[in-house]
């Protein structure tokens, strides 16, 4: 893959998780519980952990909230989840961050919007003291402009200094002026009041692919931070996936961003673990990274009036994403691995020819049969009943011969681990 200009910045640690220069592109989401309930919130975070996020937001906006997150960290840790859990703060982020010192060193993280930080309206000692804060326990901040939340004053003021230009700017190009100004200023200020540059993160949030694309390239040519990406806003459905995909990977391909999130507004009772694998597939989808199998599958035409090509197609991603837990603690690089699920003859043979497992079903008047193939030749083919049973035979089969087992403790090393956890 061929990466434009990736950008140099310095590195932060945010808990055990490297975010900056050349670590990863790291996946991070946010939880949708009230922090106040902690079984709940425990229960979403070590969902999204296990489905791939490796930074966890939670909400603090009260004080039940900055009381309840120490025992939500507790709780992870005796469940073996490690995720880094961060804290959203805004308004009164000043008084709960020091009136509840065991939330501010539980946090592995702050996130400060400077928009509802004071700064600007009231001078800038709310946020001053959460910096405050922050440096004494030795914490990373992301700073996080948002133009829904944008610091009036200083738009305000830039809308008026623009007004007296021979050729002013349109408001659009002053507002995402005014978003990085903010974002820069407020980094400035962090760092007068004792913030190392690698403990700073920025972002700069809005809901429209454009705006976002330009408002990071922006960003990016300014200053020397990690950059947190996504639309602050994505939606709900195809309109929150396609719209986070568009802005990112251009942003992406041009180096820039080093941690991302797929703000999506759930179905009523949804899943929330859906934008992790969202920003998952864009990131792996551009070879990035890489994290799960992938298969190819035809979209299916009138060769393929059956439905059994896509019911399998379903059932072997659903089997991939269930058995990757357990496969990336035993085998090395499986998340490399490439299947095809394909629907009749036309581009069965050769997709299934490109992929390491390739299996080609019968279309419509077809020969009932299902050639598989194995990194690129004929391996067996398969009729009857149990095609997608002895399928699954053969990638377990493949899983355990092409990929170097890991070096891990023994399995009652690994229950003496547990039992002191617990």
């Amino acid at each position: 893959m061929t990466i434009v200009h990736r950008r140099k910045t310095v590195t932060s640690l945010v808990g055990n998780v490297r975010v900056g220069s050349e670590a990863p592109i790291v996946v991070q989401s946010m939880t949708n519980t009230d922090t106040a309930d902690v079984p709940a919130t425990v229960q979403q975070c070590a969902a999204l952990a296990r489905a791939g996020s490796e930074l966890v937001r939670v909400t603090v906006n009260h004080e039940a909230a900055a009381a309840a997150v120490p025992h939500i960290v507790e709780q992870l840790d005796k469940q073996g989840v490690r995720v880094p859990i961060i804290g959203d703060f805004h308004y009164n982020g000043h008084i709960l961050l020091t009136k509840y010192p065991e939330c501010a060193r539980a946090l592995a993280k702050y996130r400060i919007n400077p928009g509802n930080a004071s700064i600007g309206a009231k001078g800038d000692s709310h946020f001053r003291t959460m910096i405050e804060v922050a440096v004494k326990h030795n914490k990373p901040v992301r700073i996080g402009v948002n133009w829904g939340s944008l610091d009036q004053a200083l738009l305000t003021k830039m809308m008026d200094e623009n007004s007296l230009l021979a050729e002013p700017k349109d408001a659009r190009a002053v507002t995402m002026e005014a978003m990085v100004v903010s974002a820069l200023n407020s980094a400035g200020l962090a760092q007068k009041y004792g913030l190392r540059p690698d403990q700073i993160i920025l972002s700069a949030k809005v809901s429209g692919v454009q705006d976002l694309i330009d408002v990071y390239r922006s960003l990016a040519l300014r200053c020397p931070y990690p950059l947190h990406l996504g639309l602050t806003e994505a939606g709900m459905g195809a309109k929150g996936i396609v719209a986070s995909s568009a802005a990112m990977g251009v942003l992406l391909q041009e180096g820039i961003g080093d941690t991302i999130r797929v703000s999506l507004t759930p179905a009523p009772l949804g899943d929330r673990s859906e934008e992790v694998r969202v920003a998952q597939q864009i990131l792996q989808s551009m070879g990035i990274r890489s994290f799960t199998p992938q298969v190819t599958a035809c979209p299916g035409c009138g060769r393929t009036t059956s439905t059994f090509f896509q019911e399998m197609a379903e059932q072997i991603q659903s089997y991939l994403r269930e058995q990757m837990p357990s496969w990336k603690e035993r085998y090395s690089g499986v998340e490399e691995m490439k299947l095809a699920v394909m629907g009749c003859v036309v581009n069965g043979p050769g997709e299934s020819k490109h992929a390491n497992i390739g299996i080609s079903l019968p279309g419509t008047f077809e020969e009932p049969k299902a050639p598989v193939y194995v990194d690129g030749r004929l391996f067996t083919t398969l009729k009857g009943d149990r095609i997608v049973a002895e399928f699954i035979e053969i990638l377990e089969e493949y899983v355990d011969t092409h990929y170097a087992a890991r070096v891990c403790a023994k399995p009652d090393a690994q229950k003496e681990q547990l039992a002191a956890q617990s």
